[in-house]
């Protein structure tokens, strides 16, 4: 895989070396020149050398006098998606992302990453599953494979996929294993941190044990959903929409199989329907929040996020709705779970 350390070169190092890292890169061939403090100086590519070639320079000269100067860049936290939308679309493959000194931090790779929503996850993994038991009785439902991998793993690869690297998960039942699986997520360049629940605290509740976020908004989602939700879209019409608290819905048809009267207060029928179909929308589970609505949760207490929307719903706070396109299933019964085993094969998450 692609990653910071094989993208950096620093300036003194000579043109034969830049040759040697940008070979071993492939597609992703593209070098990023920084001072000694890793500060961005400019970008290689095999063309910057050919040209330079070309031009009379040699391999004694400095890769400085090779390399393009002032190369996109993102700052963290100081970017929005429809501008990495507009990077994508101008075909950039790889761009490395600064701190406010311009030095380089990480890189987006859009061959790996389809955007980098700015905002913290929280993975509700705490329950015991008790109708999926016995599958439960030794193994957490988080931790149960669907495929080549566990539910959980499957969600937040789909968050590394967007971006979101500050994952928090809340743990109770058999949760050590959970910890034991995941680590501290080093190994999948992300920073993943639990929380544990000493007392039920319901479905929303356990938020309140991080110990920080970094981003104004969160994403929080039940571990044990298997969908394959543009989590870019979702965010980006949370923001679009000016809304407190987005949540994503997944639709329900009912199919009435007879003709439907529709009637007013005085018993008239205003119209006649044959077979109707209504759809309505269930809560799918997976929400964003922002942080400054963590202040309406009590601490300590048992406290479920329909509590909160509730709350909001009853102030000035603002709650929209998502709909899910494409594939979502809760596994919470044994046939869910049989009907994912059968699904993940055809589905693209």
């Amino acid at each position: 895989m692609s990653t910071l350390a094989n993208h950096i070169i620093n300036k003194e190092e000579p043109v034969r070396s830049a040759l040697a890292k940008l070979d071993k890169l492939g597609s992703d061939a593209i070098l990023f020149v920084t001072d000694e403090h890793r500060k961005l100086i400019g970008s290689l590519t095999d063309g910057d050398l050919r040209r330079g070639f070309i031009n009379n320079l040699s391999f004694d000269d400095s890769i400085t006098k090779y390399i393009q100067q002032n190369p996109v860049s993102i700052t963290r936290n100081n970017y929005t998606l429809i501008q990495l939308e507009e990077y994508k679309r101008k075909n950039f493959k790889i761009i490395p992302i600064l701190d406010e000194e311009g030095i380089i931090i990480d890189i987006l790779n859009f061959r790996i990453q389809e955007t980098i929503i700015p905002a913290d996850a929280v993975l509700m993994a705490g329950g015991e599953g008790k109708r999926l038991r016995p599958l439960t009785e030794t193994t957490p439902k988080p931790l149960l494979k669907v495929g080549e991998k566990p539910i959980i793993e499957h969600n937040i690869d789909r968050l590394l996929k967007v971006g979101v690297k500050n994952i928090n998960i809340s743990i109770n039942y058999l949760g050590d294993q959970i910890v034991n699986y995941f680590g501290d997520g080093g190994n999948r360049n992300a920073n993943i941190e639990y929380v544990r629940e000493d007392m039920p605290l319901g479905t929303i509740g356990s938020i309140l044990l991080v110990d920080s976020f970094i981003h104004d908004d969160i994403i929080v989602m039940n571990s044990d959903l298997l969908t394959n939700i543009d989590f870019g879209d979702f965010f980006k019409a949370f923001k679009q929409s000016g809304a407190d608290m987005a949540v994503a819905a997944t639709s329900y048809h009912v199919d009435v199989p007879y003709a439907v009267l529709e009637v007013n207060d005085l018993n008239q029928v205003s119209s006649l329907k044959e077979k109707p179909r209504y759809t309505y929308y269930s809560n799918a589970g997976i929400y964003i929040i922002k942080k400054s609505l963590l202040s309406m949760i009590p601490e300590g207490k048992f406290y479920d996020i329909t509590d909160l929307m509730d709350a909001i719903i009853g102030s000035d706070k603002k709650l929209i709705t998502y709909p899910i396109t494409g594939y979502w299933l809760d596994i919470g019964k044994h046939e869910d779970f049989k009907k994912a085993q059968e699904d993940i094969k055809h589905i693209k998450l």
